[in-house]
């Protein structure tokens, strides 16, 4: 069975989660409490060296780190990447997106007004982060106003990649009112088959 070495309160996390529930393939998590440093063992770094969470096992002893490659090897051959080699490309160039614009700024900022203690966050730095995380919804904005999906016609792992973040930015106290296109996206990705939470626990 595969293993998923993950913390639940992580948007990265949680799109692997996502996209397994949605292929149903059965899973295990371990859960690491990453504040109390949990990954940065000799045990943990032995399976990754970057001390970092998600990271997926396989039964045949590989592991595999980084949740975008997670959900591109996952998604081969199945519904959730397209065929045609420009959509993939597609598909990348908003993943790759996701970890360069948005997830530094919109899941930084959640991090720390979500998980830290208040006095640790300094404003001047939240600022810049919301200011860079709304640029970043901007771009999603103009892209889904007249579509209903990242790439092409159809659901996959673009829209699972950036929805992860995205739809708990009230978290990093961001508010999506402005941002219409955004919002009936959401609805969609919330609404297809095998969707699960981000705080569900049960997988079974």
């Amino acid at each position: 069975m595969l293993v998923l070495h993950d913390n639940l309160g992580s948007g990265n996390g949680y799109k692997v989660r996502l996209l397994l529930s949605q292929l149903g393939r059965p899973f295990r998590r371990i859960e690491y409490d990453v504040t109390k440093g949990k990954t940065r063992t000799e045990e943990f770094l032995a399976l990754n060296a970057d001390g970092r969470i998600p990271l997926l096992q396989f039964p045949d002893g590989r592991v595999l780190a980084q949740s975008n490659a997670i959900l591109f090897y996952l998604s081969q051959n199945t519904a959730y990447l397209p065929d045609d080699g420009f959509a993939q490309a597609e598909v990348l160039q908003w993943m790759f997106f996701e970890q360069y614009s948005h997830e530094p700024n919109i899941a930084v900022a959640r991090y720390w007004l979500h998980f830290l203690d208040p006095s640790q966050v300094q404003q001047a730095q939240l600022e810049e982060k919301w200011q860079k995380g709304y640029q970043a919804l901007d771009v999603m904005e103009r892209r889904l106003s007249d579509r209903n999906f990242l790439v092409g016609d159809g659901y996959c792992i673009a829209d699972i990649a950036l929805y992860a973040y995205t739809h708990v930015a009230d978290e990093a106290e961001m508010d999506l009112s402005p941002y219409p296109g955004i919002r009936r996206w959401l609805d969609r990705v919330a609404e297809q088959p095998g969707h699960v939470l981000i705080t569900q626990e049960d997988f079974a």
